[in-house]
């Protein structure tokens, strides 16, 4: 069994972080922007390059069709569409009807250029998904289900009298396709999303966890690989009829208090890859600081958080996964599109790793903001080679962001300890040339 250490890997990332100070291989990675509109081609590479795509970006004006015109699309081996919410009932449901499958899209929103019309059996995102899937026909298209908002059923769901007509009902309503009729709304009906979703992606935050409140109890534990298994077990003999492998994916987390929670030596063999949500190790929840990265590669020794927030970072996470028997090939890293701040930070070290209790999240965004927004604040930049990411400081604002060189890193990383992959969140965080997922994709190539 290959033994996984941190200090080959150190070498090379303490070499690359330097070449990222000075910025060197952000502007690689940006000279290498290309634009795709035909086939994907992202199958270039083994590693899988995912990223979700949410259900509330069109309220916002963010449209499947800005993945055409970014060139992201093309470079995607794998779209998550987030989420699907579980009813009271137990049973996989849309959270959004509008937004999934009745919203009409208009001729300029749409991936082929045409307009929706009254009456048609499929419109919104399911509909939009569907052409994007017709122009690029090597792109996988996953339904992902809970997320933070709408994990509070899972625990129940899980249970082993509940979970086979829980899965029963995912399929039926995203693989089959049979979307309800709601609101007198004619889109809908049997077969209407038939062949858009290629698989699951289970985000439920988190197994033994409260998360957002969410019930929860240490049958979790064991629920959880089962639900998997019965995740696996259903698609399986669904793809002995159709000929198709459907994926199975899961969303799981970086913090040790929450994967303690999980069988991980168990539940690889059911999943074709994990995303690992390996972000939010730090941000201004923490109101008074200290001032700390998003999703660091390293944990950086001077970082003055109590523990174990001192050993919150991405390494330290995939090690943990590794050595307690995930596959590392199943491993994909979770990359984050936007950023965390603070206002009124103390003007030392250039504003990182301080506190003070007039501290506060930033304005923007409160606290959280896009990339495609902190790049417009013409802040000054600050690198740290021990945890290889960035950070912006003007004085009093402090952002922690991921950016090219960051990036260029982390796929670094990836390729190094053979790795699955890595995923975004969320794609309407990047900027309309699609800076981040093409620094992702050239990364992965390399």
């Amino acid at each position: 069994m290959k033994r996984y250490t941190r200090l080959p890997v150190l070498a090379l990332v303490c070499l690359l972080s330097l070449l990222g100070l000075f910025g060197q291989t952000a502007n690689a990675a940006s000279a290498q922007a290309t634009h795709s509109s035909t086939a994907s081609s992202a199958d270039r590479s083994d590693k899988q390059v995912v990223a979700y795509f949410t259900q509330w970006g069109i309220y916002s004006g963010f449209f499947e069709k800005n993945l055409v015109s970014s060139g992201t699309a093309g470079r995607l081996t794998t779209l998550d569409y987030a989420f699907s919410n579980i009813s009271p009932e137990l049973q996989c449901t849309s959270g959004d009807p509008w937004a999934d499958y009745q919203r009409p899209f208009a001729a300029n929103e749409s991936v082929n250029g045409q307009a929706d019309s009254y009456g048609q059996t499929l419109a919104g995102n399911f509909n939009q998904l569907r052409e994007l899937k017709q122009l690029y026909p090597n792109l996988k298209i996953m339904i992902s289900i809970g997320g933070w908002t709408w994990s509070t059923h899972f625990s129940a769901a899980a249970e082993p009298a509940n979970r086979a007509a829980f899965v029963q009902s995912c399929i039926n309503e995203f693989i089959l396709g049979n979307l309800p009729q709601v609101s007198g709304d004619p889109s809908g009906g049997p077969g209407a999303a038939a062949n858009i979703f290629d698989g699951f992606d289970i985000d439920w935050e988190y197994p033994d966890n409260p998360g957002n409140g969410n019930p929860y109890g240490p049958q979790d534990i064991v629920n959880f690989t089962g639900l998997l298994a019965e995740f696996h077990q259903q698609l399986d003999a669904l793809g002995a009829q159709t000929g198709k492998h459907y994926l199975l994916t899961a969303a799981l987390p970086s913090g040790q208090d929450k994967y303690a929670n999980i069988q991980l030596d168990k539940i690889g063999k059911y999943l074709d890859w994990a995303n690992l949500l390996t972000y939010d190790m730090h941000g201004p929840w923490d109101a008074t600081g200290p001032t700390d990265f998003n999703a660091p590669l390293f944990c950086d020794p001077r970082d003055p958080s109590p523990a174990p927030a001192n050993t919150y970072c991405i390494n330290h996470a995939v090690l943990d996964y590794i050595r307690a028997g995930f596959p590392a090939h199943k491993i994909v890293l979770g990359i984050p599109l936007y950023g965390h701040g603070w206002t009124n930070v103390p003007n030392v070290n250039h504003g990182l790793f301080q506190s003070n209790p007039n501290m506060q999240p930033a304005s923007l965004g409160g606290g959280t903001a896009n990339y495609n927004q902190l790049v417009t604040l013409n802040m000054p930049r600050y690198w740290d080679p021990l945890a290889a990411t960035a950070w912006y400081y003007d004085g009093t604002n402090f952002w922690s962001y991921d950016d090219p060189a960051s990036i260029f890193i982390k796929t670094a990383y990836i390729r190094i300890l053979g790795l699955g992959g890595a995923m975004a969140w969320p794609l309407d965080g990047d900027d309309a040339s699609g800076t981040l997922m093409n620094s992702i994709y050239q990364g992965l190539r390399r």
